[in-house]
């Protein structure tokens, strides 16, 4: 089936069974990512149309997750904390001002079905907000008060939005037209799950993850450690060099170090000079001013 036909995918894989909870933190780092990062890599490609990107976006995702181990391992959802931090940074427009995203602005190569390729297109032709709702709702199969919460929007608004894309995504696939509204979400659940890039989505090991995780902690608190001891280093010369005590302006008159002062009237200038013999000159001064006579 296809999306131009009106025939739904074949229905996707059901996911692995969560695993048990580890012992270690390492451990259970790794099983999360096992058993999260492939689809989470999937889900972002089909959010952007981009494979750098998706699998830059789930590292960066599990890198934080990993320095935040604590809090993202007594979340509730831990899955949906590291899909919301990679959806994040994959559709923050800050992101776009970086020139390596800047140079590879375009979607990766099309998928070679043409089916596929028509869904895929239709789902990045949607705003980012509403390409959001509907891979959550439709794609990942969250509710939509779940929804509403991972998107930051109240649940109004979401449903706003997952019907004004199912709208747009029935009026480029045709094969959505006929569905009714009470089916639609079903049917691209099908068809996102059976979509196939042409590009692989692997993303690389949990031990590299972890590992670059680290790095980039020790590398802040080298650069934390650096910046303390300039501040300490520049507080410690301002003690030392800064008076302690109030020193009062010479007054004039007074000779500095045995140099006498400067006593007299100033020396004029050749401005102030011409302006002198002008004033002398004009009619109004001298004693015609101070005793004026009728003529």
């Amino acid at each position: 089936g296809a999306p131009g036909d009106g025939a739904a995918y074949a229905a996707p894989q059901a996911a692995p069974a969560a695993p048990a909870r580890p012992a270690r933190p390492a451990e259970a780092f790794d099983c999360l990512y096992a058993y999260s990062a492939p689809a989470l890599v999937r889900q972002v490609y089909l959010l952007t149309g981009r494979r750098t990107l998706a699998q830059e976006s789930v590292e960066r995702a599990f890198r934080q997750a990993w320095a935040q181990w604590p809090e993202v391992a007594t979340d509730p959802d831990p899955v949906g904390w590291v899909r919301s931090a990679a959806y994040e940074y994959a559709l923050s427009p800050w992101r776009r001002l970086r020139r390596a995203h800047r140079t590879l602005g375009r979607p990766d190569k099309a998928p070679a079905d043409p089916n596929d390729r028509i869904l895929l297109g239709a789902l990045l032709s949607l705003p980012p907000a509403h390409r959001r709702t509907v891979l959550l709702y439709d794609g990942v199969g969250l509710d939509l008060p779940d929804t509403a919460a991972e998107t930051e929007a109240s649940t109004p608004t979401t449903g706003n939005r997952l019907l004004r894309a199912h709208a747009d995504l029935a009026a480029r696939l045709p094969g959505l037209a006929g569905v009714p509204p009470q089916e639609q979400s079903a049917v691209l659940r099908a068809w996102l799950g059976a979509v196939r890039p042409a590009v692989p989505l692997e993303p690389p090991p949990a031990a590299t993850v972890r590992t670059l995780s680290e790095h980039r902690a020790r590398r802040w608190a080298r650069a934390a450690l650096m910046l303390t001891a300039v501040i300490a280093a520049a507080t410690g010369y301002t003690t030392v060099t800064a008076p302690d005590h109030y020193v009062a302006p010479v007054p004039a008159g007074v000779s500095v170090s045995g140099v006498p002062p400067l006593s007299g009237p100033p020396r004029l200038t050749e401005t102030s000079r011409a302006l002198q013999d002008r004033l002398r000159e004009h009619p109004a001064a001298g004693p015609r001013r101070l005793h004026p006579s009728l003529e």
